[in-house]
Parts: structure tokens; sequence; C-alpha cells
């Protein structure tokens, strides 16, 4: 019998590995994985579904938002972290904003991540009781930045008709901003304030990397206890207790800090 030419004897080698590996790692690796999930693990599996009255109402794992249909806050629930996972925890669009932490200034169509955390500080202050004031935070809610040129500064954050957050800087008189206006050439200053004491926490401001996170910092649920009591005609104790019951630790009690977890602690609100 003819022996096959060499390039063809690589071909098959060739197809025959590909249908091996293909049966391996596409279809039994899988099944095997599976069947071990499930056996072992199976409500983690099957996404840590949490149900109350037989009904699915959420995920352990996935945040979600306690707001009404205009937005905003249900006052009887402790709210989540912001979220930047599309129209807020999508996991399909799971996701950071990317912006960083020199990201100071509004553009025309975006907000600067400086002026998101200013605008939800004072938003959650409002709604807490507590000051909202911030660090680099004009007392309106947006980025307190300058854009210094020789002979003014502008506010870059404040289009006109504004008034600045401050009169003069360094000599300069501080103006509005002219909407449309090319500040780009200016030298760009934030200006700190002298803000010392921050009661609204950093988790309460900022959106994690994932926009899926369903915990929150145990200070920024502190923060709310005193709402959804008065709301729910509890006693402060009694929901700072639940807060401790759904506060989870360290991962392997080193890593990380505490958090609670925000559906599991409002599903034990409405039932008690």
């Amino acid at each position: 019998m003819e022996r096959l030419p060499s390039w063809l004897r690589q071909h098959l080698a060739a197809v025959r590995a590909v249908a091996v590996l293909t049966v391996l790692l596409g279809l039994i690796y899988p099944l095997v994985t599976t069947g071990v999930a499930q056996a072992l693990f199976s409500g983690n599996a099957n996404g840590s579904i949490i149900e109350q009255d037989g009904k699915a109402v959420g995920s352990s794992l996935i945040g979600q938002s306690f707001t009404d249909a205009d937005g905003k806050p249900v006052r009887k629930y402790f709210q989540s972290r912001p979220s930047a996972a599309g129209d807020g925890y999508d996991p399909t669009s799971t996701s950071a904003s990317n912006l960083g932490p020199e990201d100071v200034i509004d553009t025309g169509d975006r907000q600067s991540l400086l002026t998101q955390v200013c605008a939800r500080s004072k938003a959650i202050g409002e709604l807490e009781g507590v000051s909202g004031a911030r660090p680099y935070c004009t007392p309106g809610g947006v980025g307190a930045v300058l854009k210094v040129f020789p002979g003014k500064a502008v506010s870059v954050n404040q289009p006109c008709p504004a008034v600045p957050f401050i009169a003069t800087y360094q000599g300069l008189k501080v103006e509005c901003a002219q909407p449309g206006e090319d500040y780009a050439a200016g030298r760009t200053v934030p200006v700190r304030g002298d803000v010392t004491a921050v009661p609204v926490p950093a988790d309460a401001v900022t959106a994690g990397g994932s926009g899926l996170d369903p915990h929150i910092s145990v200070a920024y649920a502190e923060l709310q206890a005193p709402r959804v009591a008065e709301e729910r005609g509890l006693g402060q104790a009694e929901v700072r207790q639940l807060i401790r019951r759904h506060t989870t630790g360290r991962a392997l009690g080193f890593m990380g800090e505490p958090a609670v977890n925000v559906l599991e602690l409002n599903l034990a609100l409405d039932r008690s």
C-alpha cells in the first residue's frame, strides 16, 4: 500500500487533534464541571438566587436599585452603591466608568467623575440629613475646578449665569464658564476648600469596578439607619441589629473590609 504524502498525514493528524480536543474540552469538560458545581455548590452555580414567598427577588451576588419610577430613593429601604453597568446593575453590561482621579472637568455631554461624586454626595447628604460637603466640591454639587489664565480664572464646571464658588483666586477675579467656550489652554486648578469632616462614605458616591456590587460598607449602612428606622417606625437599635446580622466579615479573615448585603438586609426589614 502506498504511503500517504507527509503533508496529508500532517493535515489528518491536525484534524484528529481538533476532533479529540473538541470532544474533551467542548463537551466532556463542561459537563463534568457543571455536574460537580450542581452537586456541590448548586446555589452558587444557579446564580445565588434569593426568593421571598416563593418568588425570585434577586441575587445575593448582584446589586439592584431601590428607587421609584422616577429614580428617586425609596426612603424605607437601604440604598445600594452607585452602578456604572448599563442603566444600573445590568449583568449584560458589567463595567466600570473608566474615569480616573484626573477627570475633573465637565464637558458638554458628560459630567466629570469629580462632579458625579460631588452631586451624589450632596444628594445623599440631603436624603440622610447630614452634610454632603466634600473637598474639591462646590456647595452646589459640582467639581470646584478653575482654569487659570493670565488676568482671569474661570470656574469651568459652573456655566453662566452661575455665581462662582469663590470670588477671587490669587488676586484674579473668578468668572463663570461661558457655554461653548474652549478653556483647554488654561492651567487646571482643583480647589480643595476647607472641608474637614466628610459624613458620606466613599462607597456611597463611587461605582465599583464591576458595577454589580451587592454590598455597601458598614459606615454607609449606619448612615442610612436613622432614616430607615424612622420610615418604618422601628427603633434604631433594632435596625442596627439587622445590619450586624447581614454583615459579612473580611475574606479569609484579613482581606478587604466587612460589608453589608443590601438586598438581604431590605428583605429582612420587610419581614420584621
